[in-house]
């Protein structure tokens, strides 16, 4: 990979200005000063330096937000915030993109990443994903909504959905619920709802695939995923 792309890459200028950062002598590759822009290097094996402190470079970014209401699951919009408008700056630089989508006035867990193989496995209709939501429902919801949940519901559209885990937290005039679906379609969970002849009147995402919510994140806060989350989703 070029010298100028792997810096631009980690964040330390635009193409322009790293190639001015070369020029000033600031990288030093295995122990040899650095000034061609066009310069190939191999950022897992040899030792780069920038002004005397070694650079870690890595090609993938795994970051876990929790997703606010009102902020809008893609890259760009020219009307919206979206999820990508809550990233620092140097976090930017790796230019992640929300894996699958939540609704606008959904909350809860987001992945965004930059590794587009992650992304396909976990998105793929072949992978059977679980993903799992709580949700708050206007209305009693009952056994037999498990019942037929469990057997697929068939939306305004036609569609019969595969099955759906359905278990009651606590039910009465507003139901807490929590449903663990394994695939995406448009406004999925609030139609299944609506099938039954109940409504969704808050909605959250707790899980996907071996990957659960950190609860200690605020709304519109993220991390980066652990060693030992991203090895999760890596052998799914």
């Amino acid at each position: 990979m070029r010298i100028d792309k792997v810096l631009s890459n980690l964040g330390y200028g635009s193409r322009k200005e790293v190639k001015k950062l070369l020029k000033d002598g600031a990288v030093i590759v295995n122990g040899e000063f650095i000034k061609d822009a066009k310069q190939h290097v191999n950022p897992k094996k040899d030792l780069i330096t920038f002004n005397g402190e070694e650079i870690q470079y890595r090609e993938f970014i795994y970051l876990m937000m929790n997703k606010p209401p009102g902020v809008i699951s893609a890259t760009e919009d020219s009307h919206e915030e979206t999820v990508i408008d809550l990233l620092e700056a140097e976090d930017l630089v790796f230019e992640p993109f929300p894996v699958g989508r939540l609704d606008k006035d959904t909350e809860g867990l987001l992945l965004l990443t930059n590794d587009g193989q992650l992304s396909h496995r976990l998105l793929s209709p072949k992978q059977h994903v679980p993903k799992t939501y709580f949700a708050v429902i206007e209305g009693e919801v009952t056994e037999q909504d498990i019942v037929s949940f469990k057997q697929g519901v068939t939306l305004d559209d036609g569609y019969k959905t595969k099955p759906g885990e359905l278990v009651i937290v606590k039910s009465g005039l507003t139901s807490d619920i929590e449903l663990t679906i394994t695939e995406g379609k448009f406004h999925q969970v609030k139609r299944m709802f609506l099938a039954v002849g109940k409504r969704v009147v808050y909605l959250k995402r707790i899980s996907m695939g071996p990957l659960q919510l950190d609860e200690t994140l605020e709304l519109g806060e993220y991390r980066e995923l652990t060693d030992e989350e991203i090895d999760l989703l890596q052998n799914l």
